[in-house]
């Protein structure tokens, strides 16, 4: 390979030195990407004819091959019926593979997959309302649940003729009349015989002497923190105590004697100095209203609030009037006079009817308001 050699300029004859950077490369040869080696192809088949075939013309070599005709017979399967050639593993799983026939639709009936060929062929709507069929037995278990769900709420605000023709059995042979199972569900079989007698006589009945009213005043204040059942049992105690609720005689009680009566009768002495001083503005609001009673149903226009409940969990524990109430008693000097403690007294004093609408005593309560209006 032939060289060319670079000559260096030069000046007046003489060589003139250059920076290695600027001289001119004499240009190399590119060179090929290498390609990675194949596998040696094998030389095409040879296409001279056989020996035996010498009087044959020519085969051209862009000419294929012909292939000799297979002959097919009526195999079903597509398989070579010709005995020339050699039974494969594919024609071998064929012909052991059993012929699946496919459904007709004619032939399903109503989508069960039953045969009209096959001997158990039932339709849908016989096995699904078979006596003994899983579907009837789920079918009678939820009706019977719903009739049992029916029964237990069936006595809401029925009489016994109704319950009757709903089919369900009223039992009066533990003493229970119809009046007892129409009660404010509160009352129920386990509650207390005191409680129950205060229900059907005292509570909601409207109450216009002033005596009583102090007396429902500090009951309901003492049952903060206890139950109805509770006071009720204890109520002979405190008539002792407070002198039977003489407004005039508890007024006047001192220090020892709130010290003894508490003493003697297991009281708080807080309970006893908040009746004491409930007293003192009782007698306060007589001298400006003529009555603690006037007072009291002035916060209703002298007209107990009927209400409709039919459910006691719809019953507030206060309302806007005892909230009222209650706002004005503590401005005037009263205590243990808080607005829930002051809705109860509502209720017990007869100011609300809270009855149930199914209770019988809601009308009854009703009647006595009517017949027993307070004097204005």
């Amino acid at each position: 390979m032939c060289t060319t050699k670079v000559k260096a300029p030069q000046i007046d004859g003489r060589a003139v030195l250059q920076p290695a950077c600027n001289r001119i490369p004499f240009p190399l040869p590119l060179k090929k990407k290498s390609v990675a080696a194949s596998p040696p192809t094998p030389p095409p088949p040879s296409r001279t004819p056989p020996a035996s075939t010498k009087g044959s013309p020519p085969i051209s070599p862009k000419s294929k091959p012909s292939r000799p005709a297979i002959k097919r017979g009526n195999d079903p399967n597509g398989l070579n019926s010709s005995g020339e050639n050699p039974l494969t593993v594919r024609s071998l799983a064929a012909k052991a593979a059993p012929v699946v026939k496919k459904k007709s639709k004619k032939s399903d009936v109503s989508g069960m997959g039953f045969h009209e060929t096959s001997p158990n062929c039932y339709s849908s709507s016989l096995i699904l309302e078979a006596p003994g069929s899983i579907a009837a037995a789920r079918r009678e278990q939820v009706s019977f649940l719903q009739a049992q769900r029916k029964m237990k709420i069936a006595h809401y605000g029925r009489t016994t003729a109704k319950l009757r023709e709903k089919g369900v059995v009223v039992d009066s042979s533990d003493g229970t009349t119809a009046q007892e199972e129409k009660r404010c569900s509160f009352i129920t079989p386990n509650s207390d015989p005191l409680f129950v007698a205060y229900h059907d006589e005292e509570w909601g009945v409207p109450v216009h002497d002033d005596k009583m009213l102090f007396e429902l005043l500090v009951l309901t204040g003492a049952q903060v923190g206890s139950d109805w059942t509770s006071i009720l049992k204890k109520r002979d105690d405190f008539r002792a105590a407070f002198a039977d609720f003489d407004v005039e005689i508890v007024a006047n009680f001192n220090e020892k004697q709130i010290t003894s009566v508490g003493a003697e009768y297991g009281m708080d002495l807080s309970r006893v100095r908040g009746a004491v001083d409930n007293a003192i503005r009782i007698l306060q609001l007589k001298e400006k209203f003529g009555s603690f009673e006037a007072y009291l149903w002035g916060f209703v226009n002298n007209k107990p609030i009927a209400t409709q409940y039919k459910s006691c969990r719809k019953i507030p524990v206060k309302t806007s009037k005892s909230e009222t109430m209650s706002k004005d008693m503590v401005r005037r000097g009263f205590r243990f006079v808080g607005p829930t403690v002051m809705h109860s007294f509502m209720q017990a004093a007869g100011l609300t009817n809270d009855h149930l609408i199914s209770c019988p005593r809601h009308a009854r309560c009703m009647e006595l308001a009517s017949k027993a209006a307070p004097a204005v």
